[in-house]
């Protein structure tokens, strides 16, 4: 009988958590915020064994699906993500644990639904959370815990396109759901996936390490969505990711976003943007130089994107204009680019070629054949 009644007790107790839980967020910032958070940490512990189990005892499916929807409706994720960078140590390691299981978790038998019940929840009615996730970058405490869970989260493609088409109350953000999402608008750039940009870029290594991370697997994971994106904010995306990451005074910015945009470039589900990237003349001087970059590694990411205008066979008129303008400049620099590469078979194959397309080119530019 003792048995039980420790099951009956427990079950009302994960039930009670979400309630508290709410309760002790709500004063992190007043003037009892320190013990507050204490008693927050304990409960968060309580949540991560209720979702865990113990050595001891499995948890129980039921019981889980009714701390999940207790979560849901007091908005405890919601609350978390937008307070994680107020959170102890220990409890900013409790909550990613706790969000990686709930964005795992699908309801019991019986009640079954193709995608887990509270990442639905999330990108259906309250996208905020994702949101206030990517913006836990502003805070160094927050921004690996909060990464960790993107990363995880961006598996999914509707949680992907959350965080792609936020647009704060513009008409077809995802502010209003998955539902409410118009992909055929230009974004105004005010939504949270253009922060990454100055997350990077601005941020202390870590942070923007971990933001960089995150905004390569929003860039390459899904092969339908972000080209379609891309093709519409071409623009935007093109002259910030180029004047902010490509130029970026940081050497580690500046190499990995060269080498990533040269990873987009050659998927050939961007084919649409690579051919229309590669049309602007002033794409093509940005590239130019950075084959004369001080630092190598710099100058051989450049080159894997400068191939990429070289060796296309419909090149647009103002990029044969620079080609031919800088033709003797180019063959004799690229003759002796990078020529301590010795072992590296594909780039000399690569560098001879792009020496003969150069060299093989007509003397006046020609209108490029439809594609």
């Amino acid at each position: 009988m003792s048995f039980l009644f420790g099951r009956t007790r427990t079950r009302t107790n994960a039930t009670d958590l979400p309630k508290q839980a709410r309760e002790h967020i709500s004063k992190l910032e007043g003037p009892q915020g320190g013990p507050k958070a204490d008693e927050l940490a304990k409960v968060l512990s309580q949540i991560k064994m209720a979702l865990q189990g113990t050595p001891e005892a499995e948890p129980s499916p039921e019981q889980i699906y009714q701390l999940i929807t207790g979560m849901i409706e007091e908005d405890v994720l919601y609350l978390l993500a937008a307070n994680l960078h107020r959170l102890p140590f220990e409890s900013r390691k409790d909550t990613q644990v706790i969000f990686s299981y709930i964005f795992r978790f699908r309801t019991p038998a019986g009640v079954q639904k193709p995608e887990p019940l509270a990442l639905a929840w999330v990108v259906e009615k309250r996208p905020q959370v994702l949101v206030e996730l990517c913006k836990s970058y502003d805070h160094k405490e927050s921004a690996t815990p909060a990464g960790t869970i993107l990363r995880e989260v961006l598996k999914n493609e509707a949680a992907a396109a959350v965080i792609l088409y936020d647009d704060g109350d513009e008409m077809g953000s995802s502010s209003r759901g998955l539902g409410a999402i118009n992909p055929e608008r230009p974004q105004t750039g005010n939504g949270v996936f253009w922060k990454f940009f100055e997350w990077i870029d601005k941020s202390s290594f870590e942070v923007a390490a971990d933001a960089f991370t995150t905004f390569r697997e929003l860039l390459t994971k899904h092969k339908e969505l972000v080209p379609k994106y891309l093709a519409v904010n071409f623009d935007l995306f093109f002259s910030r990711y180029n004047s902010v990451l490509v130029q970026s005074n940081s050497y580690v910015t500046k190499r990995q976003s060269i080498k990533l945009l040269g990873e987009i470039l050659l998927d050939r589900s961007n084919y649409n943007v690579m051919t229309a990237y590669v049309d602007r003349g002033e794409h093509l001087k940005i590239c130019m130089n950075l084959l004369r970059d001080d630092r190598k590694m710099v100058q051989y990411e450049g080159f894997h994107v400068f191939k990429v205008f070289v060796a296309n066979p419909h090149k647009s008129v103002p990029v044969q204009k620079i080609l031919l303008m800088n033709r003797e400049k180019l063959l004799h620099f690229l003759s002796h680019f990078l020529e301590d590469r010795t072992d590296d078979e594909q780039f000399i194959d690569e560098r001879e070629f792009l020496i003969k397309q150069i060299r093989n080119m007509p003397s006046q530019p020609v209108q490029p054949q439809h594609r």
